[in-house]
């Protein structure tokens, strides 16, 4: 049995990413915990259940693919626009704050992606640094889940195989828990060896990915939202023979980047005649942010 870097006893942190390595598997991954972070996000509205567990999934996601930016400066987006019950998702990354917001109606059912959003495409949005470039990929909304979709994007955009679990428990009046795992196959660079291994070639599936990706698989949404699991053990149970390297990431929180300076620029930018049709009676341009719930009067 390999050694597993794990320090023991670690009290459980209730927001945290945790990224780790497998490297004589070419496989990296990250394990998210959302608490005080999902529910201040989801408090800003009042989100019937299904509405509530997908933003809460989604947000998981988000940070588990945002938590991979190296650069300060730099952000991840998930839109996903529709016509069906549910028309936008939106969950934004920057340095461990995330925001997000859905818009739907009430009585959409929680189930796949054509029963919540009908016909759609989810888009993915990087920013490596705030001076870079941006680059964007999409997918339609077609799978079990949002997990399912960006699986998709990976195996058909990048060539990287990758599993995504993602799970929420709790309720409005309890709490909500949210909890992720990602793993990925990394390209191989040796001699003699694929370069790039994709899943729809054709190509029989690499033993370690296998291996790796059947084990990730037996994780249970109560392991992934159990708060009293430390990240580290639930990796031990997971991955108890193979030896694990842990980097932890930024502490996810809720960061909504409307503010009074930021909204007065954007609108300033506005030709004085375009800001008169803005103003209400009260001579104020009120600016209304989704992200936050909040109404914000301007004099401009």
């Amino acid at each position: 049995m390999s050694e597993l870097l794990v320090a023991e006893g670690l009290a459980p942190v209730r927001d945290r990413i945790l990224s780790f390595a497998v490297p004589a598997r070419d496989v990296r991954g990250r394990i998210v915990r959302l608490d005080a972070s999902v529910n201040a996000i989801l408090a800003a509205h009042d989100y019937p259940p299904a509405l509530a567990r997908l933003l809460g999934e989604a947000l998981a996601v988000t940070a588990m693919l945002g938590a991979t930016l190296r650069e300060t400066g730099g952000g991840l987006t998930l839109q996903a626009q529709a016509d069906g019950g549910i028309s936008l998702l939106v969950c934004d990354y920057n340095a461990g704050q995330l925001r997000g917001y859905v818009r739907g109606d009430a009585a959409t059912p929680f189930g796949d992606l054509e029963t919540m959003f009908g016909s759609g495409h989810l888009a993915i949005t990087l920013d490596q640094t705030a001076a870079s470039e941006r680059y964007q990929g999409i997918v339609p909304l077609e799978g079990a889940s949002i997990a399912d979709a960006i699986e998709q994007y990976f195996r058909s955009s990048e060539q990287l195989p990758t599993l995504i679990r993602t799970a929420m428990s709790g309720d409005a009046s309890t709490g909500y828990s949210v909890g992720g795992l990602l793993l990925q196959y990394l390209p191989r660079g040796e001699e003699g060896r694929a370069r790039l291994f994709a899943e729809d070639d054709g190509a029989p599936e690499p033993e370690d990915w296998q291996h790796m990706r059947t084990l990730a698989a037996t994780v249970t949404a109560d392991e992934l939202t159990d708060t009293a699991l430390t990240e580290e053990s639930l990796l031990w149970r997971l991955f108890h023979e193979e030896e694990v390297r842990l980097q932890p990431g930024p502490v996810p929180s809720r960061g909504c980047r409307c503010s009074l300076a930021h909204i007065r620029d954007v609108i300033e930018r506005f030709p004085e005649a375009e800001r008169a049709e803005m103003r209400g009676e009260d001579g104020m341009i009120g600016v209304d942010c989704q992200f936050c719930s909040r109404v914000w009067k301007i004099a401009a």
